[in-house]
């Protein structure tokens, strides 16, 4: 797939307001400060296309974007660590939930994990919720560019056996880094592929 065109299209926490469900919809999501913002403006080759910031938490809306006239992206805010308040961080938590289990056309849910840590709880018990919601999901690991290559296929490695206590077959999964580019295609192929099952 080529993205010719990226743009946005509107920002919100309800549902109701998002665009209509008339097409396939693909949502980015993990903890803050994950590099969701560098991986979204990667894949579309727009530097600018969602936020980046160093600060956590600098997403905190439902943010849709049209691409190629055919599918949306949906950068949604992380969870975990973020400078707000604590009501803050419960009105996100209600919102994504209810964007995550009620959205009708969204084909799949990127979970983003940072492959330079170890498995988190907080990232295990997430996605367990989107299996037990019967939500489609795929993983990407992040930050690949820290790493040397055998740190970074150590680190996959006791990932995936991490998920194998759980899963069988584990989640399907991609590396990625943004700044080298690594993961572009596999994503977008996966994302091309999955349109076609879109009615």
């Amino acid at each position: 797939m080529i993205i010719k065109t990226a743009q946005f299209v509107m920002s919100n926490t309800e549902i109701s307001k998002c665009p209509k469900p008339e097409k396939p919809e693909y949502a980015f999501i993990g903890r803050s400060n994950v590099g969701k913002s560098s991986l979204i403006n990667m894949l579309t080759n727009h530097s600018k296309l969602a936020k980046t910031s160093g600060k956590p938490g600098k997403t905190q809306l439902i943010n849709h974007f049209i691409i190629n006239e055919e599918w949306y992206l949906v950068d949604l805010p992380g969870y975990g660590y973020a400078k707000v308040s604590k009501k803050d961080r419960s009105l996100w938590k209600g919102f994504i939930k209810d964007y995550i289990t009620n959205r009708e056309n969204l084909m799949c849910l990127f979970v983003l994990l940072d492959s330079r840590i170890p498995a988190q709880d907080i990232d295990l018990n997430f996605m367990f919720e989107l299996s037990k919601n019967q939500v489609p999901f795929v993983i990407v690991f992040t930050k690949t560019d820290k790493l040397t290559k055998n740190e970074l296929a150590k680190n996959i490695a006791i990932y995936r056996k991490v998920l194998a206590e759980t899963w069988e077959p584990i989640p399907t999964n991609f590396i990625s880094s943004a700044p080298k580019k690594v993961g572009e295609k596999e994503i977008l192929e996966f994302i091309e592929q999955t349109n076609k099952l879109f009615s």
